[in-house]
């Protein structure tokens, strides 16, 4: 009787401390990923340095639009960057009552640089994606050579040749002779003004230039004709995908929730405080099979990785006093004694 009573007991106290290491273990998964039982709308991050990050953009996958997928960098020290396939470019300014990016190009032709041409590359854009190279910018092209780019002044040109008008790069334009902030920055050097119709063409020009400046024209909201200045940048133009589950997510009247998508099917999700949802975040009635799916990639995963660390780690510690334990065959000592 004592012997089983002993028994009983030992197998108690066994559970009592797999379950106490099993609670200690889920405790510590919680304190060492702190971030990963945020709110799901709350993993979209709204701003990247002072740069608001709005819809359809979205800096954290599975926020925005999946048009946008991975397009906008926010960058370690809180610089936000244009992804395209010649490099990554710094973005200054994201407008979306005018939908339009600011971007600079680090390689193009600048002030400071005067008669010395550095190496540079054409600037680039997927045409898969819904950007476009703006109308408003033009494009400036320094030390052409005159054997295979035509250099004249346009509107004497355009008289004598009016069907290889488009193709000629203006000697004589304003900016030339007007070049924003240094307009005696070039001595010996030609330019000319050319808008190119496609990536393609910026390429070939600079295959027989020394380089390039773009220079976009910035409203200042002053009377015409001094509304516009000109300044150096590339501003890409970009659409704003609506849709009615999109207005129906975002209007506050239904939750105010945030546009989104699943990232490994790309299909739409309402992003919310309580997790996703198929419609809008006051639908009760809609499946909530997505509640607890994480938006960013890797969370779900994430949180199961720190769970079964925690309970390996337990699991791994109480084997560890188990094997140190000294071996009593169910009798109860003061060796062993747990109080």
């Amino acid at each position: 009787m004592a012997s089983q009573l002993l028994q009983i007991t030992s197998t108690l106290c066994n559970n009592i401390i797999h379950a106490l290491f099993v609670h200690v273990a889920l405790l510590l998964s919680i304190l060492i990923f702190p971030g990963l039982i945020k709110a799901q709308s709350s993993q979209c991050r709204t701003s990247c340095g002072d740069i608001p990050i709005y819809y359809p953009f979205g800096i954290d996958d599975g926020c925005g639009s999946p048009y946008y997928r991975h397009i906008l960098v926010c960058s370690d020290s809180g610089s936000l960057e244009l992804r395209t396939p010649s490099g990554r470019y710094p973005v200054r300014n994201v407008s979306y009552s005018d939908p339009h990016i600011l971007v600079s190009d680090p390689f193009m032709w600048n002030c400071q640089d005067g008669d010395n041409f550095r190496p540079t590359r054409p600037f680039s854009l997927d045409s898969s994606t819904h950007f476009s190279l703006s109308r408003q910018n033009d494009y400036l092209f320094f030390n052409c050579s005159e054997e295979h780019v035509i250099m004249e002044p346009k509107p004497i040109f355009c008289e004598r040749f009016p069907d290889q008008c488009d193709s000629t790069c203006d000697s004589a334009s304003y900016l030339c002779r007007h070049l924003p902030e240094c307009a005696s920055a070039l001595r010996g050097s030609s330019c000319c003004s050319y808008y190119p119709k496609a990536t393609d063409s910026l390429r070939l020009m600079l295959k027989y230039c020394a380089s390039y400046a773009s220079v976009y024209w910035r409203n200042v909201g002053a009377i015409q004709p001094d509304n516009q200045v000109p300044e150096y940048g590339i501003r890409v133009d970009f659409d704003i995908p609506v849709t009615t589950r999109c207005l129906h997510c975002q209007d506050v009247a239904k939750g105010g929730g945030m546009c989104g998508f699943d990232t490994k099917t790309q299909e739409f999700l309402c992003l919310c405080d309580k997790g996703n949802v198929t419609t809008y975040c006051k639908d009760h009635d809609v499946s909530q099979e997505h509640s607890n799916r994480g938006v960013v990639a890797g969370t779900v995963s994430a949180v199961s990785v720190a769970g079964a660390i925690g309970v390996g780690a337990g699991i791994w510690f109480w084997k560890k006093v188990r094997a140190k334990a000294p071996v009593t065959h169910g009798v109860q000592s003061n060796e062993n004694r747990l109080f």
